[in-house]
């Protein structure tokens, strides 16, 4: 289960804010789920790139999870977001990213990633002593685990074919991160309370993909392989 640790009181911390726009909001006016992820996928490129590390390193997401914050709900049309970024965590090849979402100082929404940092040729790295001196302070020594949920089991789900556009690829053929959410969307529409996203393999160019649902979860299948979980629940 995801732990949403409060902001530490020192350390690195980034934030930068954003509208909503017409491209990130469903038919009801308010923030879809795969804007979110667009969104948590900007900030944390953003927050790197301000940090002065290495600009070449590559990292990829594992897991995603996101709740409504106590008294919290989705950002709507024309809002402007404050997004607040920071490292809660980290172990020898990976690092836990907490992100908020806020508006007026108003915490909305609480969001945690499992990210992996990759060499040039795909393997895992592990983490830098430069990383941890940037980013350490704030995960004050807690250790993470690098292990993500397996995939659960979907027999008698609902299929329907998932497929697969130009515009979902990232720049080394992989559907990107934010576009895999789109599947989340479409079962699920918008107003969830909390949703979690698993990465088991990566989607890439050409490959025929099944989107499988049940009620609270689903899946994107490629060859009878799970290669994208989520889960989730309504508000």
């Amino acid at each position: 289960m995801a732990k949403y640790l409060p902001r530490p009181a020192r350390g690195r911390r980034y934030s930068h804010r954003r509208r909503v726009r017409l491209s990130d909001a469903g038919p009801d006016g308010l923030l879809r789920v795969d804007g979110a992820a667009r969104y948590l996928q900007d900030v944390a490129s953003d927050d790197w790139a301000d940090s002065g590390l290495a600009p070449e390193d590559t990292w990829v997401v594992r897991h995603t999870a996101l709740q409504l914050a106590e008294g919290g709900r989705w950002p709507a049309l024309d809002e402007q977001v404050t997004l607040t970024t920071w490292c809660g965590g980290t172990g020898p090849a990976w690092a836990e990213r907490r992100t908020d979402f806020e508006i007026d100082d108003m915490l909305l929404v609480e969001t945690v990633a499992l990210w992996v940092p990759i060499s040039p040729t795909g393997r895992p790295m592990r983490l830098r002593e430069e990383f941890l001196a940037v980013y350490g302070e704030a995960a004050g020594g807690r250790r993470v685990s690098g292990r993500v949920p397996p995939a659960p089991p979907m027999a008698g789900a609902t299929t329907q074919p998932w497929p697969l556009r130009r515009a979902d690829l990232d720049i080394v053929g992989h559907v990107n991160n934010a576009a895999l959410w789109t599947a989340l969307t479409e079962v699920a529409g918008s107003g969830l309370s909390s949703a979690a996203l698993t990465h088991h393999g990566s989607v890439d160019a050409g490959q025929t993909v099944t989107l499988a649902s049940q009620p609270g979860r689903m899946a994107l299948v490629v060859e009878s392989d799970v290669r994208v979980s989520a889960e989730y629940s309504s508000s």
